[in-house]
């Protein structure tokens, strides 16, 4: 495959020697398709959306009676899950005793799904409570865990600002639902 960069003159003749991996559908991550546009749960919010469709098609791995496992749909990594009450509130602070327990069970149990279906070496597990903080969807709490293994800081996220995944969501959903722990 070859790739061409625009010249000067508006074509697209010179070769510039790089290939190009091209992914569309990013585009509706970046231009924030399905993203709710304010802070109420009927505004079209994801996480109030995914628990009420077949576990396979809202991506949902493991369900509490407070809170539930979806696969982030634009991962950071394959594996790549979010706890979320399902309590649409924004802030770690407006959860109650029981789901602020049920949220860490699930984490735990997330962790362990993760750890024994595909091996990583470590984690990040966090929140980004806020936009500014990094928070994609800041209206509905959401608790990250993001595998990692050595190495896996690529040259396509940091060149190519390309995420290169290594299977569907659908079939990391199977093996991480199969892999649940069961209480």
């Amino acid at each position: 495959m070859s790739s061409t960069q625009p010249d000067p003159e508006g074509g697209a003749d010179e070769a510039d020697g790089f290939q190009r991996l091209w992914t569309p559908h990013r585009m509706a991550y970046i231009k924030g398709e399905n993203k709710p546009s304010g802070s109420a749960p009927d505004d079209g919010c994801p996480f109030c959306r995914a628990p009420g469709m077949p576990d396979d098609e809202g991506l949902v791995v493991a369900r509490g009676k407070l809170a539930f496992a979806v696969l982030n749909l634009y991962p950071y990594n394959s594996g790549h899950l979010l706890i979320c009450p399902y309590r649409h509130v924004s802030d770690y602070t407006e959860l109650d005793e029981a789901e602020t327990a049920e949220v860490a069970t699930l984490t735990q149990d997330g962790i362990t799904a993760v750890r024994n279906s595909a091996a990583p070496q470590g984690f990040n597990v966090g929140m980004n409570l806020g936009n500014v903080a990094g928070a994609g969807i800041a209206a509905h709490l959401h608790q990250h865990i993001v595998p990692r293994w050595g190495g896996d800081t690529n040259f396509m996220p940091v060149v190519g600002r390309t995420k290169v995944l290594p299977e569907l969501l659908g079939q990391t959903r199977e093996t991480l639902a199969e892999h649940w722990p069961r209480r």
